[in-house]
């Protein structure tokens, strides 16, 4: 079966199109941003083909019809373009169009997303880290607001969780010691970090459970994870979208603390009394006049 995407397909069986094959394969290569989000009619009349020929086009291609086609080539899109090309996709929109398009791709990637995760995996991965000696977290360039998000909310429940910092520092001498006993939750989306890979092979090596939070399952970081998580990151814009990635962790935090309940009970138990002893949070407003009245 093939497992590489419609451009990697489209040169290597170039040779075998027939004449308005090629056309549309011509187009699809120096033209993949723009074909991507075009319907089969507008791209029949581009190419000079019939609407018809470019559907069948795409089943013998692999796809389950057009539309199929066209999921993929934008997941090209995500890995394959560069800022600035992505930074030009919503060139021309009015800003109510890019409004109900950014809020449709999230709704998208959410509904991917629940659907690509199913709970007995959830479950055994929650197993692995309740269990693990301890947990490193990798999140680099824009994944690092994530890592960062998933280890202040661990932190309440568990105190093995150690985020590794790419601050300058020498980010393999904070695993030095990690061992088959421990857990790696790796999160990278395209385009992929090579520092994460490398953090990855390395942690590998000392045989951890590796668990990778990422975009599907054929990427860089999946391939070498012992678990993953795939959470839908499309945007057809410079930005990620990271709600999709945010409710899968939100989903491992919730199901770690309901093991954890005890503990975290215990914890903000003393918590509360230390925030409102240093007044850490903002009173209710209401809690707050009747305070001064008295």
């Amino acid at each position: 079966m093939w497992t590489g995407n419609l451009l990697d397909r489209l040169n290597l069986e170039y040779d075998n199109f027939s004449k308005g094959q090629k056309k549309i394969s011509d187009y699809i290569m120096k033209h993949y941003d723009k074909a991507a989000f075009m319907t089969a009619a507008v791209m029949s009349e581009i190419v000079g083909v019939s609407e018809s020929t470019i559907v069948r086009f795409a089943y013998s291609m692999g796809y389950d019809g057009y539309p199929k086609m066209q999921k993929d080539l934008q997941e090209v899109i995500q890995n394959k373009m560069t800022t600035i090309q992505r930074l030009n996709l919503m060139e021309g929109l009015t800003v109510e169009e890019i409004v109900n398009a950014s809020f449709k791709t999230d709704i998208n990637n959410l509904r991917v997303t629940q659907e690509k995760n199913k709970p007995e995996q959830l479950e055994k991965i929650v197993d692995i880290l309740v269990n693990a000696r301890k947990i490193y977290i990798i999140g680099t360039r824009s994944s690092e607001p994530l890592a960062e998000f998933l280890r202040y909310y661990m932190g309440y429940m568990m105190d093995n969780v150690h985020l590794i910092r790419f601050d300058g520092s020498d980010v393999f001498s904070q695993i030095i010691h990690a061992n088959e006993q421990d857990a790696v939750i790796a999160i990278s989306f395209p385009r992929y970090s090579m520092r994460t890979i490398e953090l990855i092979n390395s942690l590998k090596m000392k045989k951890c459970n590796v668990i990778a939070i990422t975009d599907r399952e054929s990427s860089p970081p999946a391939q070498l994870a012992d678990y993953t998580l795939t959470a839908k990151s499309y945007m057809n814009s410079f930005v990620d979208s990271f709600v999709a990635s945010l409710s899968i962790i939100n989903l491992l935090i919730i199901l770690m603390g309901l093991r954890k309940k005890d503990v975290l009970v215990e914890n903000f138990n003393i918590l509360e009394s230390l925030w409102q002893q240093n007044e850490v949070y903002v009173k209710n407003e209401t809690k707050a006049a009747e305070e001064q009245d008295e």
